[in-house]
Order: C-alpha cells, then structure tokens, then sequence
C-alpha cells in the first residue's frame, strides 16, 4: 500500500504562511527604516508631483505600483503631503483584487516611511471617516428601493478600504499602541459597522474581511485535505485520535502554524476578534431562522389565497418575492459566515403539514403495526390529526365567565340536571326517528327491472314532492350561485354601538381564520360578544358563504360546535337552513350545472356538522334516504359527496352503524341493477371504498433481535467524530465468535448508503481500527465493497444510484485508510470508464446496454473517487498513472452525449481539484490523438513491439524458434477450422518424424511471399530503367575499391582475421580502411575509430542486418527442398484422410 504522505502543508496554508512572511518583512522594514532621509538629491519638478497625484487617485493598484514607486522615491513630495493622503484615499476605491490591495499597502507604507508624522495619521484619520457606520436616521427617512442603494454603494465603496485598512494594521503603518498591532482598531471599525445594523447591510463587509484576514486576526486555519494517512500509523488508535481533534475543534482549539512571538495580532486580540464574529454569526442565525419561518408562513397564507379566490394577487405575489429574494441572499451570506468560520449552519424546518393545516382529513401514511393499525383503518376518522380536529373541541366555560355563558353560579347542579334531563328526551327522540327510518328501510325492495319500490307513505311523499316540484319549475326563479334565497344583504350595517363594531370586525376576520388555533380563538371572542341579536347575525352569516370557499367549511362547522354546547339556537338555525336548502335542491334536479356548486357547499356543510354532531343522526340518514328514493341523475353525485364526507364516521359509530350499513347494502344493489355511465359507477366506488376500505394487513415490520438493534443504533444514530472511540470500545465488545453477530456487522459495514455521507469516512476509521483486531473482517468488508461496485456496473439500474455513489465514496475512504492499495483504486476507476465497451474502448455514438451515450452516472463515480482520493496521487508513478487515466477519462466524457449543466459542473470541480494546470481537451479527435499517444508510450515502456521489429533485433536462432512457433500455431488454427475434425475420431496411425524437422511454411505463406517477390522484382526493374547506363557505371565504380587493392585483398583470405584481431588489441576501436587517391594512384591504410561513434554503430548495424539477411536467404534456399517433401507428405494424408485408418505425421 503506498504512502500518499509528503511534509508540505496544503495549498491554503502554503498561501497562508508566503503572506505572513511578506507581511513580517514589510512590518520590520517600516519599523527600522521609518523618518529616514532620502540618500540622494531628490526631484522637487511641479509636473512630475502632478503626474504623480494624479496617477494615485487613478488607482494604487499592480498596474500604476512601479512607477508610483519610482516615482515616490525619486521626488521629494514635502509640499503635497496633505494632497496625497487625499488621492490615497481615492485609489483605494479603486482596489479590486488581492494583488490590487497589496500594491496599495506597499505604496503606503513606502509614504509612511517618507512622512511618518506628517502622512500617516492625516491619512488614518480619513481611513477612519471612510470606514464610519451609515446615519441610521438619515436611512430612515428614505424610501426602501432608495435605501436599499445607498447600503449597496456604500458596501461597494468601504470594501477596498477595509482590506487595505486590515493590511496596514499588519504591517505596522496603524497601531493600537507604539509596541503593539492595529488589531484593537479593527475590532472597532467592525464592530461600529456591524452595529445598529438590523438590515444586515454591513454583512458583506464582515465575509470579505474574514475571506482574507481569518487567519491573522481570528487565528482560524482551513482544516487540513484528505489525506491518506500515515504508514506508521497503528491500527485502532484513529478513532480516539479523531474523537480528542473533534472535541479541540468544538473548544476552539486549531493547529499552531507559527510560533506565538511570530504572530502579527496579539492572543487576547484573536481570541476578542474570534469571539465577537462568532456572536454575529450567532444573531444571524437566529434571523436567518426567523426569516425562514416568516417565509414558510407567507407561503402558507398565500396557497390559502389560492384556495380561496383561485388565484393570488398581484401585492402578495410580489412580497412574496421581495421577502423571498432577502431571505436568499440572508441565507447565502450565512453560509459564506459558516464556511469562513467554520461553524455549522442553524437547522432550517423543512415546510411540513402543521396540526392547524387547512388540509383536514388528509391521509398521513403513517406506519403501525399491531392494534395500532386496526384502530386507523376501523375507525371513524382516517388519522390522527383528524381525530382531534373533529373531537377536541374546547369547552368555553374554560375561558370565558359562567355569566357571560349564561349560566348562573347557584344554580349549576339544577342546570347539570336539567341539561341532563334534556340530552336524555333528545336520544329518546334520536331513537325514535332512527326507528321510523329503520321501519321505512325495511319496507323498500328492488324489484328485478332496478325500479324503486316502497310503501303508501313513500310513495305519497314522493308525488308530493313531484307537485312542488311541477309548481316551482316555472314560478321559482333559479338563484344565482351562493345566494340562498331571501339573503340578507353580505356585508353587515355597522351599528354605532361598540359590540356590534367588534362582531363586524370579527365577521370580517371569520374567512381568514383557516386553522383550529384562530377558529377557536374566534369562538372564544364571538362568546364575550353573545347575545340574541349577534347570534342571529352569525347564524346568518354563516348562510352566506361563498360557494367557492369550500376550505372553510370545517372551520365555520368546528365554531358551530364549539358555540352549540352554550348557544344551541345558532346550530338550529344553520341545520335549518342547509336542511331547506337541500329540500329546495332537491326540487331543482334538473338545473345541473348552474347548482351544482351550491349542491356541493350544502352537502359538504352537512357532512362535517355531522361529524361535529351538531346535526342529529336521523336528518342526515333522512337524506341519505331522499338520495336512494330517487337514485339516478344528481341524486347519485349527491349520495356520492355525502358518503365520501361522513360515510366513514356513521358506518362505525354505534347509533348509526345498523341503518347506515343497511344503506349501503341497498346502495351496492341498485349500483349493480341499474345502468350508470362510467362517470357515476366511478364516483360510487370511490366513495364507497373511501367509507368502507377494503380489509388489508398492516405493514409488518422488519423483526430484528435486540442485539441487531443495538448495532445498527451504534452505527447509524451514535457513530460520529466525537464519539467513535466509543463506538469501537461497544463494537470490540460484542461477541464476534457468534455467527449471528459477524453477519449484522458485515450488513452494516458493507451498506455504506444507510449511514449519513458525511459519517462515510467515520465508517471506513472503523473498519481500520477493527483491522488489527478482526483482519478476516477487514477483507471481507473490501471484498463486498468491490464486489457492490462490479455489480452496479454490471445491473446499471437507476434505482440503486445512490448506493452505487455512496460505495464510490467508501471505497476512496478505505484507502485513505490503507485498507487497500492504489492499484486497486486505479484499477477500480479504469473498469468505470471501459466497462461493457467493445475491446475497453468507447466510441462516440455507440450504445451500450450498460453505459448508454445519456447515462451520465459513471462519470459521477469517477468524480466522487477523485474527490476523495485524487490529492494523495500528486508524485511519483502514481501521479503518472492518474495523468494517464485523466487523458482517458476525458476521451470518455468526449465519447458521450453533452454533459447536463450539474454534472459538468462536478466534472469540472473534481479535475480542478486534483489537477489545476491540466489542459482539458475540448474535441473528441484531440482526446482520441492523446490517447493514442499515451498508448504507444505505455507499450513501448513495457517492451511491447510489432513482428517485424522483433525480427530484425533478434539473432537468427531466435527469429527461427519464433518462426517455427508461429508455423505451429498456423497449423494448429487450421486444424481448429478444418470442418474434417468436428466428426468422431478415428484409430491414428502415428508416423513420428525426427524432432529436429520443419514441416515448413504453409501454402498461404508461399503464396504470400510469390507476390511479396514479384512486387520488389518489378519496383527493382522499375528503379533500374530511370538511372542510365553511365551513371550506373559511375556509381558502381565509386562504391568499389581499386583493382588493384581488390586483386590484394581476394589473394590475402586472413584480412577479416587479422582487422579483427586488430580491433581485439585495441578494445573500444574499430579498424576501418581508408581509400584515398594521390594523383591517378589510389592508395589505402587503416584507421582505428571509436567503437561508441556514430559511424561505427551504423556500419555495425548495416553488417548484423547483412548477417541476418544473409543466413535468412541460406535457409530458405536450403529448406526448398524440405519444402516439396512436406508438401508431398500433405498431398498423401489427404488422400488417405477418407480410409479406414488416418495417417498422420508428427514431430
């Protein structure tokens, strides 16, 4: 396993420390060589101080900084020094950048030795203006648009001026005292602006100072990068090292860069400073949590809006975009305050459905199991939160006086009777109606052709209401939507006295109040205003909702109930009403459209003062009856609405069980007798399964053993930084020699995804920290973790993808912590990007079943392994390794689709990350030529090279073993094509032949080289006929030595001898013989060259390749033979392959 440990500090503190050291240097320079004169004569030229001047209120930025410098020390600036500290001020502004503000300190502080007591405190004096906190009552008085651009050019204008303030502070030019820093004055400024600031205008200033000056004034330090830890580290010690860092972390403890008496701000300053930005980041907070609040209120208030007039208007639509847009840019300038102090964010609610939501009734989903289930899905109200809403109803006597209610203090066992005796005659009654209403359901049939048939009564009833029906049709007009007849005007008279007033007002408030808070508050103050005439009007005031405002129905019912125990009139009246308005709707059934708004109000109405019991049993079983009497048309919509609002509660409530199941019973018969269109039989069913679900089981709970239980609240709720030493002391703890338990930690180790992805990385510490105590578990847990991965990649299924990231996470983790090593890694992050492609090599444009030109998921996991291990792979091979995969990760991303803006994004970070410099390839043919060329380097490093070079670098033997090893596998290729094979084998006659023969190339070959052969014949005739007779001449005879010295050298046959026995008395030469011509008298002599110049290495190489040629020619010329006796031999076996017996010849 490598090591990825180098000795340098990541790049921030790198960056850190080069500022501190400038600072330092600059800060002794302004300390020794303050008040010094100037060593040679300097210019006093008006035109060059004007320059000057002028060049620093245009900017003290990099580009103007040399030749102010210059220009400072070579001009003797006595007369301007009032001037400057101005156009100081101005070029200040005018500072964007780092360098920027560095230019201006080095150009100030060169002033500052110039004119220490005649520039310095002129100019700090106006830094301190320029810094001064706006006049809050002079904002006051502007408009919010107008205000809102003021704060911002004054932030715009007092950022360069605080940076470079910051840096003077460092660098001694403003100091708190002679012998100490400018960080007491910095406090101030920061705090002053920070100050009476409830707009939080000031806060950008706050993020800019601490993006720079954190650590010099807070003494914080960016937290160190991943990564892979030490080889020397010992195994099952990381997690109470990481448990001691997280609690030094919490105390405000951070690693010391430099000595104490190296820093440039005091202790008691730092930790003043420190102390104070975090109390700041604290408030906001607060107000960020505030804001977030009021946000998800507005938002609520605005979707009630919705529900009441369709649509929200355009004042609320717009604060709710202002209020939207400050709350965003309050929550960015939060995280930026969190990242730069490195705190954690507030815990923002997410919106969630509140108990006094206006959605009753809804479903919640919860999961139970046992009893808990049956008392859900069998009882009257669908879940809990309408249960409460619909049964605790507070009594008013608890909040408003017995007098004001009417009830007399003496007489309240005589008034507890007397209600008694009252509740006791209205059940009797109640029971007497069901009774009848049991009696006239008994008497109904459904005869075979769906027609409805009841008794006498019934049907005079039903004539009755048939006549009054025929008489309204023409002389009723129709009401208008929402208007009940003889409605009073909408909008109560207001009376001069103050109750009635206060009624109006709360009338008024009535439509607002949509949660159970503000209706029973309503009830509450509508009781301190009960009389006779204020319950008239609310009893009238309730007649006239509006039919659109279906949502306050169940709050205007919850009223109702809650007045009705104290003031039964006003529930009379309302039942009243909605029970004529029902008659009158029944007797206009055949306007449809135009009521059918109103039809739904009034049954809606019903239902839920139903379900408040403030209308009796026997009215709403009435009208359920009215509905069956006649069940066809509107009737069937309207039995429908009814059923699915209180069908449930009177199925299980016991006074209404009996009848009310009887009813439906008559219903589903009619509903299968009688001809609906699809429409109504859908509405009828869901009505009814709405009141009566289907029985189901409840969703059973995974059963764990308590000691399963344990471990996973170990892992999954207890496991964090400062407790993890904990946890491994429990885990070491457990029974690892029980089956039972092995198997619940492997499930829970190798399940990286169950567990929060920050707690990733704790997960893999502890899988180090066991390894020395359970190494078979350690390697089982990677062996899984591999294993995850080849099996997404293989499946590819969407469903899985957040798995799959979190293993690629686990992975890096894992050799973070020298759990694996990096080839393993490597090889990991090669199968991501070749994976399912033809020979490992996508091409854009070509599917594949596992990794489609869209599917941009493994880029994904690439990017998440980078992320968490690229930085160890910075030296070394690796750092090649992971270039080479980079150039091929890139021609991957190339080969698909274009990437979606997130995934970019990542990809973009992740390669910035690892490799800032790296040039990244825009087009795929770029991608594809690097890669090629990463390619050949890679095989020509691992000695890999073509047929031809291998030939003609190896030595004759060599090249004939390679030979006849490929004549050998030619053969053996042919016989695995030849069809003769594939029948049943036969008795061989085996022939054996001498070991040392070659049976010779095959006839491919031969025909191969006959046309290889021919082509040189004719290129070589072709060459010849350009050149001329006499020049061929010429060249012959120049390439050849004289006849002379020819005839000499054929006659002495030892001359090769003794040149090379020459060349051996000499080591390191080689003798060459040396033709020259004096007069028409060629001579020659010999000459002794370096063996290692280039003319000797290129005649040696010309001689070998002879050599080889020469001994290639022999053999051929000496196997031709051997050739036609092979050939023969072939020619015989396969004329013979046919007979009985199969001669075959073998070496």
């Amino acid at each position: 396993m490598e090591a990825a440990q180098n000795g340098s500090l990541p790049p921030k503190l790198d960056d850190e420390q080069a500022r501190r050291l400038r600072r330092a240097q600059l800060k002794e320079l302004n300390e020794t060589q303050a008040g010094q004169a100037p060593a040679k004569a300097l210019d006093s030229s008006l035109k060059r101080h004007t320059a000057l001047i002028k060049r620093i209120r245009q900017s003290l930025g990099i580009e103007h900084r040399d030749q102010i410098v210059k220009d400072i020390e070579t001009l003797s600036l006595e007369k301007y020094v009032d001037e400057l500290s101005s156009a100081v001020l101005e070029g200040i502004s005018r500072c964007k950048t780092e360098k920027d503000v560095w230019s201006a300190a080095e150009i100030i502080a060169l002033l500052h030795r110039r004119f220490p007591k005649t520039f310095t405190p002129v100019l700090v004096s106006a830094l301190s203006a320029a810094l001064v906190p706006p006049n809050r009552a002079a904002l006051a008085a502007l408009a919010p648009e107008q205000r809102e651009k003021e704060d911002a050019a004054r932030v715009t204008r007092q950022r360069p001026v605080l940076r470079v303030c910051a840096e003077l502070a460092l660098v001694g030019i403003i100091r708190d005292a002679p012998d100490r820093s400018g960080g007491e004055w910095m406090i101030k400024v920061i705090k002053d602006l920070l100050s009476n600031d409830p707009t939080l205008s000031s806060l950008p200033l706050l993020s800019t100072f601490l993006k720079s000056f954190a650590r010099p004034y807070l003494g914080i330090t960016p937290p160190a990068s991943a990564k892979q830890i030490s080889a020397s580290s010992e195994p099952g010690t990381l997690s109470s090292a990481a448990t001691d860092e997280a609690n030094a972390r919490v105390n405000g403890a951070f690693p010391a860069l430099v000595k104490e008496e190296d820093e440039l701000v005091e202790k008691e300053v730092r930790d003043r400073f420190k102390k104070m930005c975090e109390g700041y980041f604290e408030n906001v907070a607060r107000k960020l949590v505030h804001e977030h609040n009021r946000l998800q209120e507005q938002d609520r208030r605005n979707h009630e809006a919705y529900i009441r007039s369709g649509e929200i208007f355009e004042d609320r639509q717009q604060a709710y975009e202002k209020m939207t847009k400050n709350y965003e840019k309050l929550l960015a300038s939060c995280q930026t305050l969190s990242e730069l102090l490195y705190l954690p964010m507030p815990e923002l609610k997410t919106a969630s459905q509140k108990s006094e939501s206006i959605l009753i009734g809804s479903n919640t989903g919860i999961s139970v199991s046992g009893g808990d289930a049956e008392s859900v899905t069998a009882g009257k109200w669908e879940d809990e939160e309408e249960r409460r809403f619909f049964e605790e109803i507070p009594d008013l006597k608890d909040y408003v006086p017995r007098s004001v209610l009417g009830l007399e203090g003496e007489g309240d066992e005589t008034a507890d009777t007397d209600s008694k005796e009252k509740e006791k005659k209205e059940q009797e009654r109640v029971q007497e109606e069901v009774r009848k209403l049991e009696e006239e359901l008994a008497g109904l049939k459904v005869n075979e052709e769906g027609q409805f048939n009841g008794d006498a009564s019934a049907a005079q009833d039903g004539a009755a209401l048939k006549n009054e029906e025929d008489e309204d049709e023409d002389d009723a007009p129709t009401p208008t939507a929402g208007t009940p007849k003889t409605s009073p005007p909408s909008t109560p008279q207001l009376a001069p006295q103050g109750p009635s007033q206060m009624l109006t007002a709360l009338l008024a408030r009535l439509p607002d109040a949509t949660n159970r808070t503000m209706i029973d508050q309503a009830a509450v103050d509508f009781a301190f205003l009960n009389s006779k005439a204020a319950r008239k009007r609310l009893g009238r005031f309730m007649t006239q909702i509006p039919k659109s405002r279906i949502d306050l129905l169940p709050h205007y019912s919850r009223l109702i109930a809650t007045l009705n125990k104290y003031m039964p009139d006003i529930g009379q009246d309302v039942v009243a009403f909605l029970d004529e308005e029902f008659r009158y709707l029944q007797r206009k059934k055949k306007v449809v459209i135009e009521l059918a708004e109103v039809r739904l109000k009034n049954l809606t109405f019903i239902a839920n003062l139903t379900k408040f019991r403030v209308i009796p049993p026997h009215i709403i079983l009435h009208m359920f009856k009215v509905c069956l009497d006649d069940f066809h048309g509107t009737n069937v919509d309207n039995f429908a609405i009814l059923l699915e609002c209180c069908g449930r509660f009177l199925l299980r409530s016991d006074e209404t069980r009996e009848p009310f199941g009887k009813m439906l019973e008559l219903m589903r018969r009619k509903q299968s007798m009688q001809h609906f269109d699809q429409r109504q039989q859908l509405v009828l069913e869901n009505a009814y399964y709405q009141c009566n679900p289907p029985e189901r089981t409840a969703r059973q709970e995974k059963e764990r053993t308590p000691m399963e239980l344990f471990i996973r609240h170990l892992i999954y709720d207890v496991l964090t930084k400062k407790t993890i030493d904990k946890v491994l002391k429990l885990v070491r703890k457990l029974d690892w020699d029980d089956e039972s338990v092995l198997r619940t930690l492997h499930k829970v180790f190798t399940k990286p995804w169950k567990v929060k992805f920050g707690n990733i990385a704790l997960l893999a510490m502890l899988t180090y920290d066991l390894q020395r105590y359970h190494p078979a578990f350690a390697v089982a847990v990677v062996d899984q973790v591999l294993e995850d991965i080849r099996r997404g990649l293989e499946q590819n299924v969407y469903s899985i993808n957040q798995r799959r990231f979190a293993t690629a996470k686990y992975l890096g983790e894992l050799y973070i912590y020298r759990l694996i090593s990096s080839g393993i890694i490597f090889d990991t992050l090669w199968t991501l990007v070749t994976f399912g492609h033809p020979e490992g090599r996508p091409s854009p444009g070509q599917p594949c079943p596992v990794d489609m030109p869209d599917d941009f998921f493994r880029v994904r996991l690439v990017c998440v392994v980078l992320d968490t291990v690229g930085m160890c792979f910075d030296r070394g091979t690796q750092q090649k390794k992971l270039d080479n995969l980079l150039t091929f990760f890139q021609f991957y991303v190339l080969c698909k689709d274009s990437l979606p803006m997130d995934v970019e994004f990542m990809l973009t970070d992740s390669l910035e990350a690892v490799r800032p410099k790296m040039s990244v390839y825009k087009t795929f043919e770029e991608a594809a030529v690097a890669v090629e060329e990463m390619f050949n380097i890679a095989f020509q490093n691992a000695g890999i090279t073509t047929a031809e070079d291998s030939g003609d670098e190896s030595d004759g033997e060599d090249g004939e073993e390679r030979r006849g090893g490929g004549e050998e596998e030619d053969e053996d290729q042919m016989q695995t094509i030849s069809p003769l094979d594939e029948r049943a084998p036969s008795p061989d006659a085996v022939v054996l032949r001498a070991s040392q023969e070659n049976i010779g190339p095959s006839d491919e070959d031969d025909a191969e080289f006959a046309r290889e052969l021919a082509k040189m014949e004719i290129d070589t005739s072709a060459d010849g006929r350009k050149v001329d007779k006499k020049t061929a001449l010429a060249m012959w005879e120049s390439s050849l030595p004289p006849p002379v010295l020819r005839k000499k050298r054929n006659e002495d046959v030892e001359e090769e001898d003794n040149l090379a026995t020459n060349a051996a008395d000499q080591p390191g030469t080689m003798t060459f013989t040396l033709f020259t011509k004096r007069g028409n008298k060629p001579q020659a002599r010999q000459l002794a060259i370096p063996a290692e110049s280039t003319l000797a290495v290129q005649t040696r190489t010309a001689q070998m390749q002879d050599k080889v040629e020469q001994q290639h020619l022999k053999r051929l010329v000496l196997q031709y033979e051997q050739r036609e006796e092979t050939e023969e031999m072939k020619a015989l076996e396969a004329r013979t392959r046919n007979g009985a017996i199969k001669i075959r010849y073998g070496g």
